[in-house]
C-alpha cells in the first residue's frame, strides 16, 4: 500500500478558498499527494485503499495520532487523559496507552474495551453523570484510578458498594462553573443549567466537598470541571479558572482537572489553537487565578478528529433546476451524525484528484430514509463529479464511528491504520450477519 514509486510530494500550501484545492490544514500530518495526483496518507495511496477495502471507509493517519498523543503529554504532563468518547476501539486504546496517556471513559463498555486492549486500571477514569450500581462495581473491581462523581445519588452508590468491601476510591468531583461556552446548546455543559456536576452557584459543589470527605468510602483527590466540546474561544477556559479558584484554592486538593472541549477546524478558513496553545493558556489561566494543584485535561477531538477522513463513492447525483444539486454516497449519517445532530458544517474533495480545484456546489447527502441525513450542505466539488467517482471528508476522525448507527441496517465501515507505507484493518466492515447476531426469534 505505498505510494508510488516517485515518492509523495507534500501539498502545495493555499488559500483557504472553498473552490480552490483543499487546504492541507484540514489534512492529517502526512497527508502528500501521490505522482497521479492522489491522496497519500500514511505512505498509503487512498485509492488503493479503497480497492482493498470499500467504501466507506475510514482512514486514519497513524503518525498523526501519535504525534497529538505526544503533545498532549508534553504539554500537560502525567495525568492527562485520552477522551476515549471521540474514537475508540482496541487499537486505539492501545496506541493512547503507549503513547502515555491516561485514558477517560464514560461507561462500562468504553471501560471494558481499554481494559481488553491491556490499558491498566490505575490508567482509567471513569466519566458519567449516571453511573450504574454495576458500573462502579466493574470500575472499582478493575482497579480504576479515578472516579469523577457527578451526583449525590453516586456518592450513595460508592458508600454502598464500600460496604461490599470495595474501596475506598480515588474521587474527583465534578463541578459545575456556571460558565456559558460559545458553543451548540447540545455539547454546552458547563452553564448552571445541566445533567452534569455539582453546582458551584447552589451550593451543591460544597455540600458535596463536606460529605466526600467525611465519608470513609471516598478518598478525594480532586476537583473536575468541564464546560463543552468544540470551543474556539480562549477566554471560555479562562473564566471557568477564575469561576471555580475561590472555591478550589482553599481545599489544597493535589488535582484539578479542567476538562477537554479544545475545537478543531473542520472547514475552510477556521483555525483553532494547538494543544499546547491551549494547554500554556489553560494552566496560566488556572494559576492566575490561585490554582495551585496539577492541572490536568481531557483532549479528545484535538487528537482524533484531523488525523482521519472518510472516503464514500458517488451513488447518485440530481440536478434540480433553479433549486440545488444532490450528491448522493454510500454513507451519511450512520457513520456521521454530527451535521444532523449539531448543524455542524464540512467539506469535501476527490482523493483521487486531491490538488484539483472544486468549482461547483452540491448538497453532498446519505443513503438514509431521512431529508435531514446531511453530510455537507454546500459542498465544493471538483468539475465533473460523476456516478462512481470517489468523495471524501476530511477532519471525521472524531464522532464518527463512535456515534454510528444502523439505522436501515446500514452496514457500519471499516476502520483503517495507515503508517509507514503500511494499512492495517482495525475494525472490520460489519456484515449482514452481523445484523441479526443479537436478534432471538
Amino acid at each position: 500500500m505505498k505510494t508510488s514509486p516517485s515518492g509523495p510530494a507534500r501539498l502545495p500550501a493555499v488559500e483557504a478558498l472553498r473552490s480552490g484545492p483543499l487546504p492541507p490544514n484540514l489534512l492529517p500530518d502526512t497527508a502528500a499527494t501521490t505522482a497521479d495526483g492522489h491522496l497519500s496518507m500514511g505512505g498509503c495511496d487512498v485509492t488503493e485503499l479503497v480497492a482493498e477495502f470499500g467504501t466507506p471507509l475510514f482512514v486514519y493517519d497513524e503518525a498523526h495520532l501519535r504525534a497529538r498523543c505526544r503533545e498532549a503529554v508534553a504539554a500537560f504532563g502525567e495525568g492527562v487523559a485520552y477522551a476515549t468518547k471521540a474514537f475508540l476501539c482496541l487499537a486505539m486504546a492501545r496506541l493512547v496507552h503507549e503513547e502515555g496517556l491516561h485514558l477517560d471513559v464514560a461507561s462500562g463498555g468504553e471501560l471494558f474495551v481499554a481494559r481488553q486492549a491491556g490499558v491498566p486500571g490505575d490508567r482509567i477514569v471513569l466519566h458519567g453523570n449516571n453511573k450504574s450500581l454495576d458500573e462502579l462495581r466493574q470500575a472499582m473491581g478493575e482497579g480504576v484510578g479515578r472516579i469523577v462523581v457527578d451526583s449525590f445519588d453516586e456518592l450513595d452508590r460508592l458508600e454502598r458498594l464500600h460496604a461490599e468491601g470495595y474501596g475506598p476510591t480515588k474521587v474527583l468531583l465534578r463541578i459545575t462553573p456556571g460558565v456559558e461556552a460559545h458553543t451548540h446548546e447540545y455539547i454546552s455543559t458547563g452553564q448552571d443549567d445541566s445533567k452534569f456536576g455539582f453546582g458551584l452557584r447552589s451550593g451543591a459543589a460544597g455540600q458535596a466537598v463536606e460529605r466526600a470527605g467525611s465519608s470513609d468510602a471516598i478518598e478525594l483527590v480532586g476537583i473536575h470541571a468541564h464546560i463543552g466540546s468544540q470551543v474556539f474561544v480562549a477566554e471560555s477556559f479562562a473564566k471557568a479558572a477564575e469561576a471555580l479558584a475561590p472555591f478550589v484554592a482553599p481545599l489544597g486538593l493535589p488535582e484539578v482537572s479542567l476538562g477537554g472541549g479544545l475545537g478543531v477546524a473542520y472547514v475552510e478558513g477556521e483555525k483553532a489553537p494547538t494543544i499546547t496553545e491551549w494547554a500554556e493558556y489553560v494552566i496560566g489561566a488556572a494559576r492566575r487565578a490561585g490554582i495551585t494543584g496539577t492541572i490536568v485535561a481531557e483532549p479528545g477531538r484535538s487528537i482524533a478528529a484531523a488525523a482521519a477522513i472518510t472516503v464514500y463513492r458517488v451513488g447518485t447525483v440530481k440536478d434540480l433546476p433553479g433549486i440545488r444539486r444532490y450528491v448522493a454516497v454510500d454513507g451519511g449519517y450512520g457513520d456521521n451524525p454530527r451535521p444532523v445532530l449539531y448543524g455542524s458544517d464540512y467539506t469535501s474533495f476527490d482523493p483521487s484528484r486531491v490538488g484539483a480545484a472544486r468549482p461547483e456546489r452540491a448538497r453532498v447527502v446519505g443513503k438514509h430514509c431521512e431529508s435531514g441525513d446531511v453530510i455537507v450542505r454546500d459542498a465544493p466539488l471538483p468539475s465533473a463529479l460523476a456516478v462512481g467517482d470517489l468523495l471524501a471528508t476530511p477532519v471525521t476522525g472524531a464522532y464518527g464511528h463512535g456515534m454510528g448507527s444502523n439505522y436501515n441496517k446500514v452496514l457500519r465501515p471499516p476502520v483503517v491504520f495507515a503508517a509507514d507505507g503500511d494499512a492495517r484493518l482495525v475494525v472490520r466492515r460489519e456484515t449482514n450477519e452481523d445484523l441479526v447476531r443479537r436478534d432471538c426469534l
